[in-house]
């Protein structure tokens, strides 16, 4: 099969390193677009390639690594707490939709932050695509037993950051209907009942919306903010509409038109409410439709 016929099927793997590796929806657009490009160019000089899902892994995971490189910087500066760019079960964008499992939530993308370039590239391509070391090898420049031991350290690493006791799918969607009725409700007892004694929450607004600078802890001080939130929210006309962003429970912050505000993903383990991660960057939030401005909400009211 040649590259033209084979483009439309090779997008979805492309983009779920693409995306695993950086986090950005727009970034990984761009490295899908510049690998496909990259080899064109190739197969023009060398002919057909004999497997091209091989072959696209390689140049995408390569790109992506340079991409990382260069975007450490970027992150470093970057106005508060960062997290990845949502995707949302109903994005129509047939690149996106690949199995949005564990590897792809808000929470986990977080933890590969730890790693560097290198040893996300190893672990996305062992873990998530199930490469043999001798295979991932020659795409990071790297020995087979090189490898395997930075695979073997990236685990362990995000290993002591992930659920201990992950419940099923029906579960966390019960839990996010009743958290969205606490919330709706001014229930104090059933949030705080909902949520871990340790939970986190942390905002991401890039200094391009209204968000706390700094993780908040704990379920009484979460509760009382989200609380107080929802009480500004009304006055504005909010709403909450629950949703699934990157395969987790999630709810959508919409204005009175119907644009949205952000996204706020769950993270549960057992049978509590453990993070959550609201993006409110209105840069991060674009891919996803519509989105309002709420600097100039709030400057309104």
């Amino acid at each position: 099969m040649d590259l033209a016929t084979a483009h439309d099927g090779l997008r979805p793997l492309m983009f779920s390193i693409a995306y695993r590796m950086l986090g950005s929806v727009a970034e990984a657009e761009d490295i899908v677009q510049e690998a496909f490009l990259r080899m064109h160019r190739s197969t023009q000089e060398t002919g057909e390639v004999e497997n091209l899902d091989a072959y696209a892994t390689t140049v995408t995971t390569r790109i992506a690594i340079d991409t990382l490189r260069s975007a450490r910087h970027r992150r470093e500066q970057y106005v508060g707490p960062w997290l990845p760019e949502p995707i949302l079960v109903s994005d129509e964008d047939p690149a996106h939709r690949f199995e949005l499992d564990e590897t792809v939530s808000t929470a986990f993308l977080v933890l590969l932050e730890s790693l560097t370039p290198v040893e996300r590239a190893v672990f996305v391509l062992r873990e998530v695509l199930g490469y043999d070391y001798e295979d991932i090898a020659p795409i990071v420049d790297k020995s087979a037993t090189n490898c395997r031991q930075i695979f073997t350290r990236a685990r362990k690493r995000i290993a002591d950051g992930t659920p201990r006791f992950d419940p099923s799918r029906e579960r966390r969607d019960q839990l996010a209907s009743q958290f969205v009725a606490a919330l709706s409700a001014n229930d104090i007892t059933g949030l705080e009942r909902l949520l871990a004694d340790d939970v986190v929450f942390v905002a991401d607004g890039g200094g391009r919306a209204p968000a706390i600078q700094k993780p908040m802890l704990g379920a009484v001080a979460v509760t009382r903010f989200l609380l107080g939130l929802m009480r500004q929210g009304e006055r504005f006309g909010v709403r909450l509409e629950l949703s699934s962003a990157n395969g987790q429970p999630a709810m959508l912050t919409r204005g009175a038109d119907g644009a949205l505000l952000g996204v706020i993903a769950l993270d549960v383990d057992g049978g509590r409410i453990v993070r959550m991660h609201n993006v409110l960057n209105p840069d991060k939030l674009g891919h996803l439709g519509e989105v309002g401005d709420l600097f100039a909400l709030l400057a309104e009211r």
